[in-house]
């Protein structure tokens, strides 16, 4: 604990320098974040490729006093950049393909040389805003509750998740050994291997809450010691057995991965934007709903959210004060349904943002596309005109129509069931499909096409702009 008070002594010393300098060229720092599959990579890819080039957003009130935006060095040299020019070049390519997915944090800074409002407009000169964009899984959000647990209740509560989706192989090895025995590492290795893949299959059937994140998505930690461990049952831990072993793996894994990077990235934010993929959870049916909902409220317990005064923001306290949960992919849905989506959406988040509210920041919760990959169109059925999204399919490339059907005008109709436990839907199953991406034409001045991402960078960035 002295060590971490020193240590945040020393980042604060070093904040308030940064905020000094923040005065001539105001710096915010946006996280982006969602669980796998949400959108991560085309959101930051699209966001700044329309930030640069401002045709298409109108809903983003300050983008008219953007002189220009570009591109430079990022502050943080010990982090990946965001390969921002290879994700774009595979969105708009001859035969575009979605770009690799987020597996480790990365950064990327735009600097917007932005014009002066107001009535001393004339009096001032142009000043620059620089966003730095920080993305990183939601998964590693995850282990931020781990903090305060320890090895015995990690393992209770991770057991019985994977007994709730059916990870009978990982018992069966857990069974195969002895917790008391002394220590050989070949069963250690065995008992992670079996744990990750439990987890991959609890992830494929719609599991959200898996930890550690870091098992899913390792980065450059892959066969460390520090994720080479696994849960088991509370016992006995004599010295040099197998659990006792565990038990030191597991909080050297909070030590040294899950708070450093609270420290270094995580309590260093302004702005969050948090990305749903809530319609891929209505597909996979009532479980994996009810678990992104409390995946979700969990997840905002690792925020520090709430308003900051000047003076404190000076001194080098950052907290997040604006909060922007975004359910991606609308442009399945034609645009008829797009308010149910964000109704669904406010509901299944409610918890969240009300502990947010409670505390002072700002959040708000909107339906959206990145990238558009769909057409709408209406198509006669049956003697009935029925709504539609046209699009490539990703799995085999073929084009075609699309009604997904319906989402429940009140979304009681989802999250009741899925609290109570339902296996499916009662109404009927939702065909919801994936899409490729669509060959783009971009004209001068225009950013990829969108669906709400103006609105989206207006709430996160207007007031600071």
């Amino acid at each position: 604990m002295i060590g971490r008070l020193a240590d945040a002594v020393t980042r604060g010393l070093g904040d308030v320098t940064s905020t000094v300098t923040d005065v001539f060229d105001p710096t915010l720092r946006l996280g982006v974040t969602g669980l796998s599959r949400a959108g991560k990579t085309v959101f930051v890819t699209s966001l700044v490729a329309n930030l640069i080039d401002r045709g298409r957003m109108p809903g983003f009130s300050a983008g008219g006093r953007i002189e220009t935006a570009f591109l430079q060095p990022q502050p943080d040299d010990t982090v990946p950049r965001f390969d921002y020019e290879s994700h774009l070049a595979a969105l708009t390519a001859h035969d575009p393909h979605w770009p690799e997915g987020t597996r480790a944090v990365s950064e990327l800074r735009l600097s917007l040389r932005v014009r002066p409002a107001g009535l001393l407009s004339g009096l001032r000169g142009n000043r620059t805003v620089h966003l730095d964009i920080v993305d990183y899984p939601g998964e590693w959000l995850l282990d931020l509750g781990l903090m305060e647990k320890s090895y015995d209740e990690w393992s209770a509560r991770a057991l019985g998740r994977l007994a709730a989706w059916n990870a009978s192989d990982y018992e069966a090895v857990m069974q195969s050994v002895d917790p008391v025995a002394r220590l050989e590492e070949p069963t250690v290795q065995k008992l992670a291997r079996s744990y990750t893949a439990a987890l991959r299959a609890a992830r494929a059937a719609g599991a959200y809450d898996l930890t550690p994140g870091r098992f899913l998505l390792p980065g450059e930690l892959e066969g460390s010691p520090a994720l080479t461990f696994a849960p088991l049952p509370p016992g006995e831990a004599p010295r040099g057995s197998l659990r006792r072993e565990m038990s030191r793996r597991f909080e050297a894994y909070k030590k040294q991965v899950v708070y450093p990077f609270f420290q270094d990235h995580f309590a260093r934010l302004d702005r969050q934007v948090v990305l749903l993929d809530v319609l891929g959870a209505v597909r996979r049916g009532p479980r994996a709903v009810e678990e992104m909902r409390a995946a979700m409220t969990d997840i905002l317990q690792a925020f520090r959210p709430g308003a900051i005064g000047w003076l404190m923001s000076l001194l080098g306290a950052r907290r997040v004060d604006r909060i922007l949960f975004a359910a991606t992919k609308a442009d399945h849905l034609h645009h008829s349904q797009h308010a149910r989506l964000t109704t669904l959406l406010e509901a299944m988040v409610r918890d969240a943002r009300s502990r947010a509210d409670f505390a002072g920041a700002e959040t708000k919760a909107l339906s959206m596309a990145a990238l558009r990959a769909t057409v709408e169109e209406e198509r006669e059925h049956r003697g009935e005109i029925l709504p539609v999204v046209r699009g490539r399919l990703a799995e085999t490339g073929r084009e075609t129509a699309l009604y997904p059907g319906e989402l429940p005008a009140d979304p009681a109709h989802l999250l009741v069931p899925a609290r109570q436990g339902a296996t499916d839907w009662l109404d009927g199953e939702y065909d919801l499909m994936e899409f490729a991406p669509a060959p783009l034409t971009l004209r001068p001045g225009e950013g990829p096409p969108h669906i709400r991402l103006d609105r989206a960078a207006e709430f996160l960035l207007g007031d600071r702009i």
